[in-house]
């Protein structure tokens, strides 16, 4: 019996063959060029209606998760807001989902989707709230599971958000393979996945951000039954770029195109995700920069040929926030709210504090998500593990934050500001990511069409900012 070759270079070379028996979705049969292919057609080929969706997520305890209106936190915004200005802040309790977190939904319908082609098992390569939703919803549907998972530095500590959810993925039947930090993450997925033969439960699949989709109804059919009025805007933590794309083309479903999606991310700039230092040095496994900025200028740069979370074409606006005003904003949600959530998942809401000053009384802000907390995740936890690993912790300037040296909580309320990045510097980066990717000068109609719908613009513009690029190219 011959063996296969398992050396890294014979693996990634049978990368796309791996992918197509885990899925069983021919990526090819979408593709037209290096850079384009067809988006819409490829996430109607999961063959999922909206009310299937409903129905699946249903059957295993996801979906149809509260929205409650923040009242307290609405009115403590009007008094340092202008007159007139603060408006209605709601949430969408996310938490509620089995597993405890939005991604309940994206692992709901890769599940009854491995059920349903007869896979034994699911795969995922996570570092925690999207493996412990795959393992729980595996474990609904008889599956077996493994998540490869990220958790130590090379001394063989791991931070405490990602040990806690190592946990949960275990307390839901899951084995965890557990891996240093490093490169090695993807070919442990991809010798996995082939030695098993399960089903490859991606982030990034149409079927993972199809089931995101019912987020942004569910959100929409809500507001507009407790105001009387869709959403003005909604505030999104954004990583990976499922939880954008889902929300938003949900919302758009759901009849809302002129609600505003505003992305917000914790800034650990300076700070490098697959560094052996700095992996304990940020208190933010996900939600932050490291995820947001790369996956938002090109989005295929994951474990799948093309990836279903294109943020860039949703995002209105993206607005960065220091690890300290999130944790005072967790800390304001406990005592004014009665909700203790998970840090990660009010990223967003401390995004939509600072949106609410700026916006009219009448107007609605809405939090498409919170996450469960406790132990590891617990932001007090945060907090004592940065201390441990010699990063200051004090009261102050939410401006002197520094990633991976120093955490400032605010003192007040009104020092929470954000700061809303430039658009066009993040559609510069994606289409100088595309011409690496596939010469410009190569480049036909079809290319330049699907640019300008995956980072929101027309062709004109496109072809203004290639040209841009390249002058500025020559003249250096």
């Amino acid at each position: 019996m011959n063996q296969k070759d398992m050396s890294y270079q014979a693996l990634m070379a049978r990368k796309n063959e791996i992918m197509k028996a885990s899925m069983g979705m021919d990526y090819d049969d979408f593709v037209f060029s290096p850079i384009a292919f067809d988006y819409e057609r490829m996430m109607a080929g999961t063959g999922y209606s909206h009310e299937d969706i409903k129905r699946i997520q249903a059957e295993t305890k996801a979906g149809n998760t509260p929205l409650f209106e923040l009242k307290n936190l609405t009115e403590a915004v009007r008094r340092i807001s202008e007159p007139g200005k603060g408006a209605r802040i709601f949430v969408k309790d996310e938490a509620a989902n089995a597993s405890g977190s939005f991604k309940a939904r994206r692992a709901s319908i890769s599940a009854y989707e491995a059920k349903k082609k007869g896979y034994k098992g699911m795969i995922a390569a996570t570092s925690g709230n999207y493996g412990a939703a795959v393992a729980s919803h595996a474990a609904q549907r008889g599956l077996k599971c493994i998540i490869v998972q990220e958790v130590f530095d090379s001394r063989g500590i791991g931070q405490p958000e990602i040990v806690e959810k190592s946990r949960a993925c275990e307390a839901y039947g899951a084995e965890v393979l557990r891996l240093s930090v490093g490169p090695e993450l993807f070919y442990v997925l991809l010798r996995t996945l082939e030695e098993t033969g399960y089903f490859n439960a991606s982030l990034y699949t149409p079927f993972g951000i199809r089931g995101v989709e019912s987020l942004g109804m569910e959100l929409a059919e809500q507001t507009r039954a407790l105001t009387g009025k869709a959403p003005d805007a909604v505030c999104i933590t954004h990583a990976g770029g499922g939880n954008i794309t889902g929300t938003a083309r949900g919302l758009l479903a759901a009849s809302c195109p002129d609600t505003r999606i505003v992305a917000c991310s914790v800034d650990l700039g300076g700070l490098h995700m697959a560094s052996d230092r700095d992996f304990n040095r940020k208190s933010f496994t996900t939600g932050h920069t490291g995820f947001g900025v790369p996956f938002a200028t090109w989005p295929d740069r994951v474990d799948v040929p093309r990836n279903a979370a294109r943020p860039l074409r949703y995002m209105d606006e993206y607005q960065l926030v220091s690890q300290g005003e999130v944790f005072y904003v967790t800390e304001l949600l406990s005592k004014l709210e009665g909700l203790e959530r998970g840090p990660a998942g009010n990223t967003s809401l401390t995004a939509a504090v600072t949106l609410a000053r700026q916006m009219e009384q009448e107007q609605i802000v809405v939090v498409q998500e919170t996450e469960y907390t406790g132990a590891g995740k617990h932001h007090n936890s945060q907090l004592a593990f940065a201390r441990e690993n010699g990063i200051e912790v004090r009261r102050g300037k939410p401006e002197d934050n520094v990633p991976g040296k120093a955490i400032v909580i605010p003192e007040r309320l009104s020092q929470l500001a954000g700061k809303v990045q430039d658009m066009d510097k993040l559609r510069f980066s994606y289409i100088r990511n595309a011409a690496k990717a596939h010469p410009a000068s190569e480049w036909t109609d079809r290319d330049f069409s699907f640019i300008a719908d995956d980072i929101k613009k027309d062709t004109a513009w496109v072809k203004a900012a290639l040209a841009n690029i390249t002058e500025d190219k020559n003249d250096k």
